[in-house]
């Protein structure tokens, strides 16, 4: 089965994500990823747009070495410390998804993360074939 974005008539359209996504092959839960590079020093302290950006290229990491791609990540959650972060992680997320496949998605606002200068994190799940 290709990849299908299920995006059903009668439903708000959606901006940056899809309603559901259907793929088959083997599914890849992968942890909430943070700002953090491979040194384990944080990126973009106090700077949401910044931890954003490093958050997804880790996300782009793990997908890549568990042999997919951005394209099998299905589903994705997304925690932010603050709901003004929003325009910042949407953008990330478009350049990320760039193709307009867009996972499912569900976008959290939570009093804090692991570590108090961590702003964003994302988990995800991956159908990589």
């Amino acid at each position: 089965m290709t990849r299908q974005n299920v995006n059903p008539a009668g439903m708000a359209p959606p901006s940056g994500y899809s309603y559901a996504v259907k793929k088959s092959g083997t599914p890849v839960f992968i942890s909430g990823q943070v700002a953090l590079d491979g040194d384990g020093k944080l990126i973009g302290a106090g700077d949401a747009a910044a931890q954003t950006e490093q958050v997804f290229c880790n996300l782009r990491t793990v997908v890549e070495a568990c042999g997919g791609s951005m394209a099998d990540i299905v589903k994705i959650t997304i925690f932010v410390t603050d709901a003004a972060y929003r325009p910042a992680v949407a953008a990330a997320r478009q350049k990320y998804f760039a193709d307009g496949h867009y996972p499912a998605s569900t976008y959290l606002v939570v009093s804090g993360l692991a570590v108090p200068q961590l702003l964003v994190e994302i988990e995800a799940v991956a159908m990589i074939d």
